[in-house]
């Protein structure tokens, strides 16, 4: 057997097993629309952004897979993400919440009329090397809109800069206040320099997707 074929199966493996230990609760959309005070202050503004660890646009998730939000909001509470926010609304939450929550914004502003092309637009050279170092589609889907299991995320559309510091967040090690931990992402993104991150992100984020923010505002009846 090949390297890259080793690659791609272990890969595949991988993304599986991650799978399985998504969060199996079924959310409910309509109560989760009262569980999100502490998320529509930065996910409910258009271009809002964060400074910490360094200023980029906090990610859209209107539209997202609910079991990955549900899965990242888990990975918060146990410290296997560490940004210091986002840990601490997560650790108010119980696990029905985070379905709910999920759910709600799964749903959110989704528009079954929009068309999505099968596969992403196509790359330069050095890009779509890059996308198959980093076997992108074998859990993004051929057009990363469409993961090969919920618990992963679409990217497709998803602004740059928020691509990029996630990306970077896996790279790192021994980080106390910030930084992700996960055995597929840390092994994937170790293997390219910023410089490489930062292009994968911006062909990523140029691809249509149906991810979106919706404008909410702060102040619920």
């Amino acid at each position: 057997m090949n390297a890259k074929l080793s690659f791609v199966l272990a890969f595949a493996a991988a993304c599986v097993t991650t799978a399985t230990v998504a969060q199996e609760l079924k959310g409910d959309a309509q109560a989760g629309s009262t569980k999100i005070a502490m998320c529509i202050g930065c996910h409910g503004i258009k271009g809002y952004q964060a400074s910490f660890p360094e200023v980029y646009r906090v990610p859209m998730i209107s539209g997202q897979n609910a079991k990955y939000i549900a899965s990242s909001l888990t990975a918060y509470q146990k410290g296997d993400r560490k940004h210091p926010t986002m840990r601490s609304i997560a650790a108010s939450l119980t696990a029905k919440d985070m379905a709910d929550i999920a759910a709600y914004y799964e749903s959110h502003g989704k528009d079954d009329s929009v068309t999505l092309p099968e596969k992403a637009s196509e790359a330069s050279a050095s890009t779509a090397a890059l996308l198959a170092k980093g076997a992108c589609a074998s859990c993004h889907g051929a057009n990363l809109n469409k993961p090969m299991v919920p618990g992963y995320p679409k990217i497709a559309g998803q602004y740059k800069d928020y691509l990029y510091v996630s990306l970077k967040s896996y790279k790192q090690d021994g980080q106390s206040t910030w930084g992700r931990s996960n055995g597929v992402m840390g092994g994937i993104t170790k293997q390219f320099t910023l410089a490489e991150l930062k292009q994968l992100s911006a062909y990523v984020s140029s691809q249509q997707g149906e991810l979106k923010t919706v404008p909410q505002s702060k102040f619920r009846k």
